[in-house]
């Protein structure tokens, strides 16, 4: 088995001390730095969304995985500044004003890492100027906007506006997701893009950033 192979094989069993050492030994062996990243770990989370989206693995294990893939990402960031590898697009994201949910957040969060986009997270409990102020200054191409309740799903619209009123809006791609959010809301509020779930919302933010 490559050593590619063998980083991919722990991410997925989240074997986070495993996923260390092999990048470390990758690092030693002089592989290049971007294939060490696209051909281990992002190839081993891609696996680990896939099998997530078809519920052949659950919460858990898509969190140890990306501790896992964090281990080794960790060794990896310095040296890809180094090589000019930049990341395939920035994303900012957040739980809406009045929510203090993060689980759903979290996971897109590791997923869009995953697929080796960089990601600003604001927490919980963003203002839709926050979100506007963090895309202007970190010069996002997304911003990413989680609910869980219905009562606060309605603070999407008002970054939406926040959005346009900062003419911001023709840059940025506004992408919103939760238990009560739907595409119909999504086409309602202006926005560009639901998905389900982490893994999709990973592939459609890879998606937009590559336009």
């Amino acid at each position: 088995m490559s050593l590619y192979a063998e980083i991919s094989e722990n991410l997925q069993r989240g074997k986070a001390k495993a996923v260390q050492q092999l990048v470390q030994q990758a690092i030693d062996e002089n592989c290049p730095v971007k294939e060490i990243l696209e051909e281990g770990l992002i190839a081993g989370m891609n696996i680990i969304g896939e099998k997530f989206k078809n519920n052949q693995v659950f919460v858990p294990e898509v969190l140890i995985a990306a501790r896992a893939m964090n281990a080794g990402a960790t060794l990896l960031k310095p040296l890809l500044q180094d090589a000019g590898v930049k990341a395939t697009g920035r994303v900012c994201i957040g739980t809406v004003k009045g929510d203090m949910h993060d689980i759903g957040k979290n996971l897109v969060k590791m997923m869009m890492e995953g697929k080796g986009l960089e990601v600003i997270d604001l927490g919980t409990d963003v203002s839709p100027a926050k979100y506007v102020q963090t895309a202007m200054e970190q010069n996002c191409r997304i911003i990413c906007c989680s609910a869980l309740l219905t009562t606060t799903m309605g603070v999407m619209q008002e970054v939406v506006n926040a959005c346009k009123e900062a003419g911001i809006r023709d840059k940025v791609a506004i992408m919103i997701g939760g238990a009560p959010v739907t595409d119909q809301f999504c086409q309602q509020i202006g926005a560009d893009k639901y998905t389900a779930d982490a893994a999709s919302a990973a592939d459609a933010a890879v998606q937009i950033c590559s336009q």
